[in-house]
C-alpha cells in the first residue's frame, strides 16, 4: 500500500461553499425538475420560491422532508460566494440590470465548475506517489486559479469543457501513480462501468479505478475502498455502512452527502460524515 497522507483542507478552504457570502446563486441559476431529488419544476434563471429575500433557503432544516434532496447533495465548491463577492463585485443579482443577472447566472456554473478542478488539483499535490507529476499540477492549478478570477465576460465566454478534459488527463495521471502502489490490476478498472444496485459487500475494491463508474443504490457495505479512484463516481443511494474509504481519491461531500452510511464508515480528512446518515452496523 501507498503512503496514506492526511487531505486535511488548508488550501481549499475557499472552495468551501459559504452560503453567507452568496446571493443564493443555486436557488436561481440552476434548473431542476420534478423527480425524486425535486418536489417541482424549475427553470434556469427563476428563483426557487423558498429562496427568501435575505438569499437564504426557507426550508432549509427541512429540505428532505419537503422533497428537495437534491438541495442537501449540492455544493458550489465555493463559487457562490466567488461570483458573488469577487467577479461581481458585491452586486445582487436583484439590485443589478436584468442582463447584468443573466450573466451572473451564466458564469456561476463555469466557476462551479472550475471550482471543482481546483478541489482535485489540490487534493494531488497531497499525494506523495503523484510527485512526478507535481510540476504539471501546479501548473495547471496556477492557470485554473486565473481563469476563476476572470472578468464576467471572460468566464462566459471560456471553453470550460476543454479545460476540464486537460485536467481530467492530469488527474488520471495522478491516479494512476497512486494506484499502481496497491497492486491493482486490469480487473480493477471499472472506469465509466453500469454498477447499479450491485452487490458489492466485503468487496476488495483497494486501488480500484471506479472513475465515472454508475454505483446508483450499489450495496458496498464493508467493502475496502482505500486508494479507490472514485472521481466522478456516481453514489446516490449507495450503501458505503462499515466501508473503508481511507484515502479514496477525489471523494467529494457531495457524493458522500447523497451515498448511505454509519459511524463505521471510514472516510478521508478532506470529507465529513453527512449528518443524515445512521449507524445501522
Amino acid at each position: 500500500m501507498p503512503e496514506e497522507v492526511s487531505t486535511s483542507p488548508g488550501p481549499r478552504d475557499e472552495l468551501r461553499a459559504d452560503c453567507g457570502q452568496c446571493f443564493g446563486l443555486c436557488c436561481v441559476a440552476l434548473p431542476f425538475s420534478r423527480s425524486a431529488d425535486f418536489a417541482i419544476d424549475k427553470a434556469a434563471g427563476e428563483p426557487c420560491p423558498n429562496l427568501r429575500g435575505d438569499s437564504r433557503c426557507g426550508i432549509h432544516t427541512r429540505l428532505r422532508q419537503k422533497g428537495f434532496t437534491g438541495c442537501t447533495v449540492y455544493d458550489c465548491f465555493g463559487a457562490g460566494q466567488h461570483v458573488s463577492q469577487v467577479t461581481f463585485h458585491g452586486v445582487d443579482w436583484r439590485s443589478g440590470s436584468e442582463a447584468q443577472a443573466r450573466l451572473m447566472f451564466d458564469v456561476f456554473p463555469v466557476v462551479r465548475h472550475l471550482h471543482e478542478m481546483l478541489w482535485y488539483l489540490n487534493e494531488a499535490l497531497t499525494l506523495p506517489a503523484a510527485r512526478p507529476v507535481h510540476a504539471d499540477v501546479r501548473r495547471l492549478l496556477s492557470a485554473t486559479e486565473r481563469l476563476a478570477g476572470g472578468t464576467p465576460q471572460e468566464l462566459a465566454a471560456l471553453d470550460v469543457g476543454g479545460h476540464r478534459q486537460k485536467t481530467g488527463e492530469l488527474l488520471l495521471k495522478v491516479s494512476e501513480l497512486v494506484r499502481a502502489g496497491t497492486g491493482a490490476g486490469r480487473r480493477k478498472d471499472r472506469r465509466g462501468a453500469d454498477l447499479m444496485g450491485a452487490r458489492l459487500k466485503g468487496a476488495d475494491l483497494r486501488g480500484a479505478s471506479l472513475r465515472g463508474a454508475l454505483l446508483i443504490a450499489a450495496d458496498l457495505t464493508g467493502a475496502d475502498l482505500r486508494c479507490a479512484d472514485l472521481l466522478g463516481a456516481d453514489l446516490r443511494d449507495t450503501d458505503l455502512t462499515d466501508a473503508d474509504l481511507t484515502g479514496a481519491l477525489f471523494l467529494t461531500q457531495p457524493q458522500l452527502d447523497a451515498a448511505r452510511g454509519g459511524a463505521g464508515t471510514r472516510l478521508p480528512d478532506s470529507v465529513g460524515r453527512p449528518g443524515h446518515w445512521t449507524d445501522r452496523s
